[in-house]
């Protein structure tokens, strides 16, 4: 490791308290850490590279780093967990320097900060190649167990948090709040059935869910709640079509029972709001039914996953 590598490692040392449950952090071979006793832990791991999960611009350096730990954090709250320690590693390109280095980390840092999350290690490179962060977060659960995407049972209703589609155009996909308080909130006065993020858009992630319960849906069109940005997108694309599909919204979905939905819709108090989008089945398979009462297939549209053919 060169010179300037470890200069970063030092700087990034200088802006980190370790707390519990670290015990020993960044500057040995190895972290620490000392988890609650008969606790479940909760890991959680994204790769973001640059040229598809952001680009320089719109992104800085700065939002580049805050989303890479976002993603994660988004991922605890999905399992109704809360977020404990991070751990970082870059592959940073060579031309751009020790102050971009500097940004990157800085912007991690301070959403980290805000999360009551310690960054406790990690690994630093660099390359000629473009930026690449790897991050992973261990957290533990509110509740006794995790929420997991299996779970839902018919007659559940469905509800999704904040507002869906057009992430990308706004930007808001280097600028999104984890749902950290407000599944705090959600786990505190509801009985959450399944739960999962959504990350490749409402539509592909509603069929996760079902997979993963062997269960169906019916969506409700004219209750799936709108970004702005979707509605008003002059890009032929329908607005319903950019709340089904865009992705990167990392918004919460998840599956509570009538009475604890009757019990969000009356007395939910947060500044995120929670709509009621649909209902748990026992006909398999996604539909979804129009302000004018056709019912149709709901397919897994939205952001496609793939490998490359190559080795």
């Amino acid at each position: 490791m060169s010179r300037p590598e470890f200069q970063l490692i030092d700087w990034i040392r200088g802006q980190i308290r370790d707390r519990a449950p670290v015990t020993l952090g960044i500057g040995d071979d190895a972290a620490c850490l000392r988890p609650p006793v008969d606790r479940e832990m909760l890991v959680a791991i994204d790769m973001l590279m640059e040229g598809v999960h952001f680009t320089f611009p719109p992104a800085t350096p700065q939002l580049a780093g805050r989303k890479a730990l976002a993603v994660n954090l988004s991922d605890i709250a999905a399992m109704a967990g809360r977020p404990t320690a991070a751990f970082v590693s870059v592959a940073l390109p060579k031309s751009r320097g020790m102050d971009f280095a500097k940004e990157v980390h800085a912007g991690l840092i301070e959403l980290a900060n805000e999360h009551n999350v310690i960054v406790a290690g990690g690994d630093t490179n660099s390359w000629n190649g473009p930026l690449v962060i790897s991050v992973t977060v261990v957290g533990e659960p509110l509740g006794l167990h995790p929420v997991c995407r299996e779970g839902a049972r018919p007659g559940d209703w469905l509800f999704v948090t904040g507002a869906l589609g057009g992430s990308l155009p706004s930007g808001r996909h280097l600028t999104f709040p984890p749902r950290l308080g407000e599944v705090e909130q959600l786990a505190s006065c509801v009985d959450l059935h399944a739960m999962l993020d959504i990350s490749d858009g409402l539509a592909a992630d509603l069929h996760h869910l079902l997979n993963a319960g062997r269960v169906g849906a019916l969506i409700e069109a004219d209750q799936i709640p709108l970004t702005e940005t979707a509605i008003y997108a002059a890009d032929g694309k329908a607005p319903l079509m950019h709340g089904l599909s865009d992705g990167e919204d990392f918004e919460l979905l998840f599956a509570v029972s009538p009475d604890d939905g009757r019990l969000l819709l009356s007395d939910w108090r947060n500044n995120t709001p929670v709509h009621k989008i649909g209902e748990i089945s026992e006909v398999l398979g996604a539909r979804i039914r129009y302000s004018d009462g056709r019912i149709e297939p709901l397919p897994p549209l939205g952001w496609t996953h793939s490998l490359g053919s190559g080795q």
